[in-house]
């Protein structure tokens, strides 16, 4: 991260000038014990400067006052500094954990950050039904069952499941489909799947098929495919065709999933390979996926580190964060040395409850497998440069076009979606230098009841009332850009984009005098005639509407931010929409939960059977008592008694 100039302290043979950073932090020195722990440094907003770590936090924070020997980078945190908190710990380890851990929440603007740091798809084959089930799974691993990964993308999960299918025939449906069913479904007929919900396979035959699964995702590919070429020729020379066409249909779906995965080491079982490279200030770290001995994918990393940081400082650091809560393999590959490698062993030993160990191979197969990550993360880095470029341009392009001083750095776009007015739903989208900020969207229930059905003007004032009222509360006054640090989120947009014409803009307008908002760069993007792409009108305050040239790379870069605005915001209103017709009136009603919802259903049909039934029908019910049947027979009938 580049530092702003503006708040580097001098350096020199004098060291950082004094100034306030130093006297809190050497106030503080006075009570700190010499044990381990986490400390964590403020500036005048409250905002996280720094989390570190220490086997000692007294000696280590001592460190922080003594004149001399600091970097620009240190010598600016110093002297922003506020005021301090800390937390002891145990073990250095724990303190290593908790550093890590309290990182990737906060953020800080002087760490090393992982980015996109988004949970990873696993193949879970569920157990708590007597016949289990293949899905695929993120998040939390709370249900019963054995979970195989991680895989590197949801697309890497789909085509490894969509081939066990084909090889284990598994059932893949959920639990209530599988009850309801009368007859094979699709599956069944082009041969992914054994059909148990219908009794064409028994459950013990079908609990040998999720065996042979579970073991060919445990590695043991080889003995699978050996057992049922065995069973193929004994099939074929008993005559019985069929049944070595089948067994011959699943070797070959099994060979798909092992012949897929790209590299295949021979000598690793399950280990994650990290590459690094560094090219214009960026860093790049390509993390490889090995498990059972195949290749699970890889994928790319960009974590936020100030340039000044040494290779070994910014890999280990990412490494805590990326283990923060994902399991942890028995081997990890690096490309580079790290600091303090053995602790980093034990802190990841005491989290996955096991050995784990950390090497950086020199030679033999090991050696390759780190050399292709390393290549693969150049390869990435150089995609991302060319995209940086062309981004930076486009930006430069949007600051030309509605006369700002500087490229946006975070544009914000806002679209509404309605049916008539029902289950209204305003869209937020942002984009920045990096393109679009997905963890940044918001979406915005309307919740006004006096809103006239339709009224595109009246859901464009709520949204963006509650929007920058938010901001104003969370995060005060709007500051230059510079003031976030090149790096750093920013929390308030540089433009901000209304799908709409004048009338739109005119709203937005009132709403931004209205809390007291008068910099704030904000124009409407209005559809061309005949909503042709490329003849929009653009509107901005106190000037006339005007067009972009129709070959110009802006229009089609405005075009892209208001078409995702629109998808989003359509997306949220569909979701929200199919909520609704899913919902159940009995769900409304105290005391009845899913039990007497289904005896309900079952007595009636229908929640307007239910609707319609008599007190003395409903109260015959299985599980309703008289005074539920007379709340039943309440909420469908007002004002009866």
């Amino acid at each position: 991260m580049d530092e702003p100039e503006d708040i580097i302290a001098e350096e020199g043979e004098e060291g950082v000038k004094e100034g306030p950073g130093p006297h809190v932090i050497r106030a503080h020195l006075k009570t700190l014990p010499n044990r381990p722990g986490v400390y964590r440094m403020f500036d005048v907003k409250g905002d996280v400067l720094y989390v570190g770590k220490a086997r000692s936090l007294k000696n280590r924070v001592s460190n922080y006052v003594r004149l001399g020997g600091h970097s620009n980078r240190i010598a600016a945190m110093i002297s922003l500094t506020a005021t301090m908190e800390f937390v002891t710990t145990e073990t250095e380890a724990e303190a290593l954990l908790l550093e890590a851990n309290l990182i990737k929440k906060l953020r800080p603007r002087f760490n090393v950050s992982l980015r996109d740091d988004k949970s990873f798809p696993y193949i879970l084959i569920r157990k708590d039904h007597e016949v289990a089930q293949i899905v695929k799974h993120r998040g939390a691993r709370s249900h019963k069952g054995n979970y195989f990964g991680p895989f590197a993308s949801a697309g890497a999960v789909n085509r490894t499941i969509n081939a066990l299918q084909k090889a284990f025939l598994l059932r893949s449906c959920t639990d209530s489909v599988y009850e309801n069913r009368t007859r094979p479904c699709l599956l069944y007929q082009i041969k992914r799947c054994s059909a148990p919900c219908t009794g064409v396979i028994e459950p013990g035959p079908y609990n040998e098929l999720v065996k042979e699964a579970e073991a060919f995702l445990n590695g043991k590919s080889k003995t699978v495919k050996a057992e049922l070429a065995k069973l193929m020729e004994e099939a074929s020379e008993r005559l019985d065709f069929e049944s070595a066409a089948r067994y011959r249909d699943r070797i070959q779906a099994m060979s798909f999933v092992t012949s897929e995965q790209g590299i295949n080491p021979q000598g690793v079982e399950e280990a994650d390979v990290f590459g690094l490279a560094q090219e214009g200030g960026q860093t790049c770290i390509q993390v490889f996926f090995f498990r059972a001995g195949q290749n699970w994918g890889n994928r790319p990393y960009f974590p936020r580190a100030d340039k000044s940081l040494p290779v070994a400082e910014v890999l280990g650091s990412f490494l805590a964060q990326f283990y923060d809560d994902k399991p942890i393999p028995p081997l990890i590959l690096l490309s580079h040395e790290i600091e303090e490698t053995a602790l980093l062993e034990e802190a990841l030993a005491t989290h996955a409850g096991r050995k784990v160990e950390i090497a950086v191979p020199q030679r033999g197969e090991k050696r390759a497998l780190v050399e292709h990550a390393v290549t693969n993360a150049r390869e990435a880095m150089g995609r991302k440069l060319a995209e940086s470029s062309s981004q930076a341009k486009l930006l430069a392009g949007v600051a030309r076009v509605f006369g700002l001083a500087e490229p946006p750095r975070r544009i914000e776009v806002y679209d509404n979606s309605h049916i008539q007015g029902a289950q209204a739903v305003g869209g937020m989208i942002v984009a920045g230098a990096e393109g679009f900020l997905k963890s940044q969207y918001r979406k915005f229930n309307i919740r006004a009841e006096d809103l006239t059905p339709g009224d595109d003007f009246g859901m464009m004032r709520e949204v963006l009332t509650r929007r920058f009222s938010r901001l104003l509360k969370e995060h005060g006054e709007r500051e230059p850009a510079s003031e976030a640090g090149p790096d750093q989120p920013q929390a308030w947009p540089d433009l901000v984009l209304i799908d709409g014409g004048q009338g739109q803009l005119s709203a937005a307008r009132t709403v931004l005098a209205d809390l007291g908002i008068a910099d704030l760069c904000i124009a409407g993007v209005a559809k061309g005639p005949d909503r042709d792409a490329g003849r929009e009108h653009f509107y901005v305050p106190d000037k006339p509407s005007f067009m972009i040239e129709a070959r110009d790379p802006v229009l089609y870069y405005i075009q892209r931010l208001r078409d995702e605005a629109h998808r989003f915001a359509i997306g949220s209103h569909r979701a929200k929409r199919a909520k609704a017709i899913s919902l159940n009136p009995l769900d409304e009603i105290a005391g009845i939960g899913p039990t007497r919802k289904k005896a309900l259903l079952q007595a009636f049909g229908s929640a307007k059977a239910v609707a319609r039934a008599s007190l003395a029908d409903l109260a015959k019910v299985e599980g309703v008592n008289y005074a539920l049947a007379q709340a039943i027979y309440d909420h469908f009938h007002e004002g009866a008694s």
